[in-house]
């Protein structure tokens, strides 16, 4: 099981000027480092939240669709929003595309309204493309989240070498920012 970035965010949760704030940085002279900032900043607390903050594109690629009657596909990158595709290689190996009727999106997981369909024994035998994101704007991500960005791409300007004494990102008070935000794997 494989989920890939397909498409990333137009935007960021933070703007180059609430980073620039942050920093108390003026001038122009490190907009680029900045902004990288930003975006790392994001696809860390992404991966550490298992949530998309912006409306993104994904694709979810499996062996196959779940073997028990009635089970569900969960998706990762929690909201989802749309779901683009469901397409899977029948047994012949010809590549079909699932009708939309034949499932729905409940929370974060793919249910079908009757059996899934067969597929060819292969890795990507199954791939569902989908957008994920709380929005597309940088008002939609939760502040907490935005604060912890902040910390993140402050400490990531303030040490710009990797360090064994001091982790690159902020520790302890900075990720509880995230807790209640994180989808939790049982």
């Amino acid at each position: 099981m494989t989920t890939t970035r397909i498409t990333d965010a137009t935007t960021e949760p933070v703007t180059l000027d609430q980073a620039k704030a942050h920093l108390r940085v003026d001038g122009s002279d490190e907009d680029t480092l900045i902004t990288a900032l930003i975006t790392a900043a994001r696809h860390d607390a992404e991966n550490r939240l298992g949530r998309a903050l912006l409306h993104s594109t994904w694709r979810l690629t499996l062996d196959g669709f779940p073997t028990r009657p009635g089970s569900a596909l969960a998706l990762q990158m929690a909201p989802i929003i749309a779901i683009t595709s469901v397409q899977h290689y029948d047994p012949a190996g010809v590549l079909q595309t699932l009708d939309p009727s034949a499932y729905r999106l409940a929370d974060h997981s793919l249910e079908p309204t009757a059996t899934w369909p067969a597929t060819q024994a292969r890795l990507d035998a199954l791939q569902v493309t989908y957008t994920a994101g709380y929005g597309t704007t940088a008002d939609k991500v939760p502040a907490p989240i935005v604060q912890w960005m902040l910390l993140a791409i402050g400490d990531l300007y303030a040490n710009r070498e990797r360090s064994a004494e001091r982790p690159v990102v902020a520790q302890g008070f900075a990720d509880a920012l995230l807790d209640p935000y994180r989808v939790w794997v049982v």
